[in-house]
């Protein structure tokens, strides 16, 4: 480690001579890397974060390619009278069908068809049945019409009540599809309509999302729209339309959470350093290591995700660390006298140690977190990894050139950034370390008590901003249509296959009961009955009975019955063909073939993470008749499969992030008890912030895990540079905490910044990773500022009493004799 700071002090030393040559490398390096980056875009959908071999995303992949698109993007009318809005969906209906994006609309319910044939969809012995108690009531009614009929006994009439029935088939596609009593999907109360219409790619194509969906508001927004009313309006939502407001929501977060914290530590930096050159000093290495870095990111990755979106403002905050501690301590040797050249070697040598220790610990960190296959952590543990190594290297080369340039030019610092008062909380802690201590302790012993109640949040609807407008009118079109407008998609390769998977599916629903996740399944094949011609003859005889019933002695909700019966025994056999052509579309595929599709409508609330991953088990577990697994396709999969996956691999990535953070530092520093030493405050941060979480109302989530592995990697070089310094022979104590400590809290304070602009960011998900990083940052800074001093304090007096007393029984032991007469002393 001697020859590497060494190194880098000779480094820093030659650019200082030659700073013309190292700032024009710098130059030519950021003006490629903004070259680079001037193509990144944001890719926020979840899809893409799984790895490519994973089941969801090959049977995703497998349904778009079949099938299209998962989702619809809603067209609703609201604001006008029941019949204005029919003709709005009659008119618009055909116009939305002609754009070139759209497959096929479904501007009405297949209702009335199913409601007609519901019969058809009960075995023939429910239909005998039905004949039977028919038959027994009709048999009742005309005894009791007969005035020679006199009953022995008091006889209640035989029941007509179906409910059974109804309950038995309560979760057949048709029962569910035949509920409505309307054609359309209007809400009267309301006075709102819907129509759906059905794109040709998937809302992951954010390119076409935007398309399709502009071209829609296109042709509304040439519809003349008052004459449904003049308090009429449109909008529209469905998926595709949320993945816009979501990724235009995110992007507008970036923009101004990166521009909130540059604002916050070029302030900061002011305050700390009390001068505008000593800030561009810190600034302009961190800038040309930024655009060096995303350079690289839009060569390797060509885009960035929904976290490596936001570090930039991350990375600025962790650089400026460096910075802080760098500038600092050559202002310090400034001020006591020494050349700017000698200045800027013993600060590299030392510091920049330090600060090279401490970036490649905090890179093994992220390293690490890039092992995970879940790509949003995986990438941000890769370029944050490379980051910091670019950061240490840009102040390498720049910060050294820029302070040769300033010295030349004259530039000498002012007595308020070159001395540093002696901190009064450093005397404090001088005189009340042992109280400090205890104190520490016994509030540490607190917090742990309450680490059991830390909590993960598996809604992933508390991770989306539901307050967006499309959202909020999404869960009204969802309300009324009456279930999911995206179900779980189990692709089938034959009409046999298709058919004996609807069968297990119902069967496994049936198993499950009340605590199935399944509301209903449906297919091509399961809206046909089967042995029609045998059922219609059973039908045809509940018609001769019905014909024979006297409505006179009926009430009205009984008429009503019996003339809907009527119409269903009515009804004739019926084929595919038959069936409504809004149906039919729905089960065609993109190569113009039907079937091979079975369609499990969820249940639960598919933002609900526990229950989403129960329905992936449900449907997963039915097996096929072959034996192998079960093609389920749609973003449930894809949302169960990322839970699991980070819920398996973060006690890994945990645990490997500890263990490689102790062995970097063991090999940097050269020894396993100073490691240990410099990583005692973060894992006493860490054993903090778990306490504090329960208490202020915190969980984990998909997204916020993360911040834990980072904050192990980004404040261990608190510990070292404050270990490194009092390590230093003939350290006094409280001026190395005074200088030491300011640039301890800068560091960590702009640290804080980069995650601290996430607060402003609206989308849930990325506010908890400000929130949880920040108290992170918090806890660790009261450590290092106060606990952790009074420990160090405590324990050198200790070590110092036991060297005392070491040194005094040798001074008190007497003298032993060798055989040649020759005393000998203890060694």
């Amino acid at each position: 480690m001697g020859r590497v700071e060494r190194a880098l002090g000779a480094t820093a030393a030659h650019n200082h001579r030659r700073p013309v040559l190292a700032l024009l490398l710098a130059l030519v390096l950021a003006a490629l890397g903004g070259f680079l980056a001037r193509g990144l875009h944001l890719n926020a959908n979840l899809v893409d974060l799984l790895p490519s071999s994973f089941e969801s995303v090959q049977d995703l992949r497998e349904l778009e390619r079949r099938f299209g698109a998962l989702g619809w993007v809603a067209v609703v009318g609201e604001g006008a009278d029941p019949e204005s809005l029919k003709r709005f969906a009659d008119d618009l209906a055909p116009k939305l069908e002609a754009l070139p994006g759209i497959r096929f609309v479904e501007a009405q319910r297949p209702g009335a068809f199913f409601r007609d044939r519901a019969l058809y969809f009960l075995s023939e012995e429910d239909l005998r049945e039905v004949h039977r108690r028919l038959e027994a009531r009709l048999r009742w009614e005309q005894q009791q019409a007969n005035p020679l009929y006199v009953p022995l006994v008091e006889e209640e009439p035989p029941s007509l009540d179906f409910s059974d029935l109804e309950a038995k088939y309560a979760g057949g596609a048709g029962q569910r599809l035949s509920t409505s009593q309307g054609d359309y999907y209007l809400d009267e109360g309301q006075r709102r309509i819907v129509l759906l219409a059905k794109p040709d790619t998937t809302s992951a194509d954010l390119g076409f999302s935007r398309k399709v969906t502009d071209e829609v508001r296109g042709l509304l927004a040439a519809q003349d729209l008052s004459k449904y009313g003049p308090g009429f309006k449109v909008d529209i939502t469905g998926t595709f339309q949320k993945k816009l407001d979501q990724q235009k929501q995110i992007a507008r977060d970036i923009g101004v959470a990166s521009a909130v914290a540059t604002a916050l530590m070029l302030l900061y930096l002011l305050f700390h350093f009390r001068s505008a050159l000593a800030v561009g000093l810190v600034l302009t290495p961190v800038g040309a290591g930024l655009a060096w870095t995303y350079g690289l990111v839009a060569l390797v990755f060509g885009e960035v995700n929904l976290l490596t979106g936001f570090l930039g403002a991350i990375l600025g905050g962790l650089g400026l660390e460096h910075g802080i501690h760098l500038l600092g301590r050559y202002l310090h040797l400034r001020g006591e006298g020494h050349t700017s050249e000698s200045s800027t070697r013993a600060s590299f040598t030392h510091t920049g140690g330090a600060a090279l220790v401490s970036a490649l610990v905090a890179a093994v960190t992220f390293f690490v977190l890039g092992t995970s296959r879940f790509r949003a952590f995986r990438e941000f543990g890769v370029i944050a990894g490379v980051g910091m190594v670019v950061l240490i290297a840009a102040y390498v080369l720049v910060l050294p050139a820029l302070l040769g340039l300033a010295s030349r030019w004259g530039w000498t610092p002012r007595r308020s950034s070159v001395t540093t008062a002696r901190s009064p909380t450093g005397q404090l802690l001088m005189r009340r370390r042992h109280v400090i201590t205890a104190v520490s302790a016994v509030l540490l012993l607190g917090l742990l008590s309450q680490t059991g109640r830390v909590r993960f949040d598996f809604d992933f609807g508390s991770l989306e901003d539901q307050d967006l407008p499309s959202f909020t009118l999404d869960r009204e079109v969802n309300r009324l249509i009456g279930y999911s407008q995206t179900p779980v998609v189990v692709l089938t390769q034959s009409p046999e296959e298709e058919q004996a998977m609807v069968e297990r599916l119902h069967a496994r629903q049936r198993e499950r009961g009340k605590d199935s996740t399944i509301d209903f399944v449906t297919s091509l094949s399961s809206l046909v009955p089967e042995d029609q011609p045998r059922k219609q003859r059973v039908l045809q005889d509940i018609s001769r009975l019905l014909e024979r019933v006297p409505e006179g002695r009926l009430d009205a909700r009984q008429r009503e019955q019996v003339a809907s019966l009527r119409r269903q025994a009515a009804s004739p056999p019926f084929t595919r063909d038959d069936l409504p052509p809004s149906v039919q579309q729905q089960f065609l595929g993109r190569q113009g073939t039907s079937g091979g599709f079975v369609m499990v409508y969820p249940s639960v609330n598919q933002s609900d993470g526990m229950a989403v991953r129960a329905l992936a088990r449900e449907v997963r577990g039915v097996g096929t008749p072959e034996g192998t697994r079960v093609s389920a396709a749609g973003e449930s999969m894809v949302m169960a499969d990322i839970l699991d996956m980070v819920t398996h691999e973060a006690p890994r990535i945990l645990g490997g992030t500890t263990l490689a953070v102790l062995l970097a530092m063991w090999l940097t520093l050269g020894g396993l008890r100073i490691a240990l030493l410099c990583m005692a405050p973060t894992v006493v941060s860490l054993v903090a912030l778990l306490g504090l979480m329960p208490l202020l109302g915190l969980e984990f989530n998909y997204l916020n895990i993360l911040v834990i592995p980072i904050l192990i990697g980004t404040t261990v070089d608190a510990g070292v540079h404050l270990l490194t310094r009092l390590s230093s022979p003939g350290h006094d104590f409280v001026s190395v905490y005074s200088e030491t400590g300011k640039a301890i809290c800068g560091g960590l304070l702009t640290s804080a910044m980069g995650f601290g602009a996430l607060f402003l960011a609206d989308h849930p998900g990325l506010n908890s990773i400000g929130a949880l990083a920040n108290l992170g940052f918090a806890t660790n800074l009261l450590i290092m500022l106060v606990a952790f001093p009074a420990l160090l304090l405590v324990l050198s007096e200790r070590r110092l009493k036991r060297h005392s007393a070491r040194k005094e029984s040798q001074k008190r032991e007497p003298p032993r004799h060798s055989g040649r007469g020759e005393p000998t002393h203890a060694s």
